[in-house]
């Protein structure tokens, strides 16, 4: 059974930085974690994705150069480190199964891995970001 859990968020003002945490477990081989985030009124969005196979990660334009996603794969954590925030970082922050498209030099799209069912998107993690 894949579980996947948020945590982390919180109130930081412009510029500062938080790190979210993904509790992954039941993660098959070959398959990547990632993070996603909803503002309110908006979709979700893909911002990075990790493969530990191909020991590669992906970041959306959005929050390239501003993001780190990494992986302790003894703890089964994925980890975001989020620096440089903007007020538009605000959102609920999820982590779910992953994959990318390249939509431009060095940057992806990052789509939900729908072969992977990780039971849902869970309540999230909320992050906001004072101006």
């Amino acid at each position: 059974e894949v579980q996947l859990q948020a945590s982390g968020g919180g109130l930081v003002q412009a510029g500062g930085s938080l790190r979210l945490s993904c509790a992954a477990s039941g993660v098959p081989d070959g398959y990547a974690v990632g993070w996603f985030r909803q503002a309110p009124g908006q979709a979700r969005e893909g911002v990075s994705c990790i493969s530990a196979s191909e020991q590669t990660s992906y970041y959306s334009t959005s929050v390239k150069g501003r993001f780190t996603i990494s992986e302790d794969s003894a703890k089964k954590t994925v980890y975001l480190q989020m620096n440089s925030l903007k007020p538009e970082d605000s959102a609920v922050y999820y982590c779910g199964a992953c994959y990318v498209q390249a939509s431009g030099r060095d940057t992806y799209d990052v789509y939900v891995d729908t072969r992977i069912d990780f039971g849902g998107w869970g309540q999230g993690t909320l992050v906001t970001v004072s101006s």
